[in-house]
């Protein structure tokens, strides 16, 4: 009996000692997947002597910046002058460290990025423009905007025209020195595509554009290059994947961001737009929510432009918006949705981008 019971004992810690090492296995098996994963989203990938820097999407938490995170940082007090009937607004905040151009994108206009404010009593202040500028201001750019003449920008002519407006204002400032560096979005994205053959910048970012690379001879000295796009809009994906592969063949630094889309909150709007109190912005939320524009997670079932939410400011006569904020609200719709809009989320790896190539 005895020896029967030493054996018993013995099979069963042998069938223990396996059942750990199996779970230990298993464990370490998991964990070298994660650490590859991980390692695989944020590498260096390297083509040909070419670093393309390959960013992982960022997650809800990134939209949960507010709209006054800067506050304690800067304020905005543009300038806001015409050259030749051209419309600019811009800041220089002390001991710049480079020149940062914006160009809107269709139907948008220089005074979108601004606050309204005594220096600028027309400005507009669009709540991810001014986050752009805020964030440039921040990191110790000096930040200019520009209006196209029309309702989009001239791929011609108006080339030139910027050109020549952002030497002339770059000399009046004494910034001639300092990195120069653009963005611009949409319209404007294809816009600084071509702006960056005509002058030299240091490093570009189109924002939902794949650019206008079929229209001119690359040289190995274009500027690097950051596409920070919408992958919901399958052309213009395709169409980025394509030129990331053409500017790498040239030798160009090239990067890519994606931006998903994110549920909204009861808070999201009064977070992400000045001048929305916590109150509207739940109200809002809630109708948004009876009336099936999202879904139970807080997801946009359509395009903000595609949803017919200001019909209801109309027929809830007790909901007290002011009309000027419809734009601010219509651009956090568009934003949550990710189809095509401008956006400041991924504004810490696009400052990360250029300040990579000061």
């Amino acid at each position: 009996m005895l020896n029967h019971g030493f054996k018993s004992k013995q099979r069963s810690s042998v069938h223990n000692c396996r059942i750990q090492v199996l779970v230990m296995s298993f464990t370490l098996i998991v964990m070298l997947v994660i650490l590859f994963l991980v390692s695989d989203n944020t590498r260096d990938n390297d083509n040909d002597g070419v670093k393309v820097k390959v960013k992982p999407s960022l997650g809800y938490e990134s939209h949960k910046q507010k709209w006054n995170s800067f506050d304690s940082l800067v304020k905005l007090h543009p300038t806001r002058e015409f050259r030749n009937g051209t419309d600019l607004i811009w800041q220089v905040p002390k001991s710049p460290k480079g020149v940062l151009f914006l160009a809107h994108g269709c139907n948008g206009k220089a005074i979108n990025f601004w606050d309204k404010s005594l220096e600028c009593p027309d400005c507009v202040g669009l709540p991810e423009e001014r986050l752009l500028v805020l964030h440039g201001l921040a990191r110790g750019f000096a930040v200019i905007t520009i209006s196209s003449a029309h309702r989009c920008w001239n791929l011609g002519k108006e080339v030139l025209i910027v050109k020549d407006i952002l030497e002339w204002w770059i000399g009046k400032r004494k910034l001639e020195k300092l990195p120069h560096v653009a963005l611009g979005a949409s319209s404007g994205g294809y816009f600084v595509s071509l702006l960056a053959v005509a002058k030299k910048f240091n490093s570009i970012v189109l924002m939902i554009a794949e650019g206008m690379f079929e229209d001119f001879d690359i040289k190995e000295d274009y500027s690097p290059t950051l596409f920070v796009h919408m992958p919901k809009d399958l052309y213009r994906q395709q169409k980025i994947d394509e030129y990331v592969e053409v500017l790498k063949d040239k030798g160009i630094d090239v990067g890519v961001v994606e931006c998903m889309e994110f549920p909204l909150s009861p808070d999201t709007l009064t977070d992400r737009i000045p001048g929305i109190d916590q109150t509207l912005s739940r109200n809002l939320f809630e109708i948004f929510k009876e009336k099936g524009f999202i879904d139970q997670k807080g997801y946009m079932k359509k395009d903000g432009r595609k949803t017919k939410w200001q019909n209801v400011l109309e027929e809830r006569k007790n909901l007290l918006i002011d009309k000027h904020l419809v734009p601010h609200i219509q651009e956090e719709l568009n934003l949550a949705f990710a189809y095509h809009e401008m956006t400041s989320v991924h504004s810490d790896q696009i400052f990360k981008w250029f300040e990579s190539h000061i």
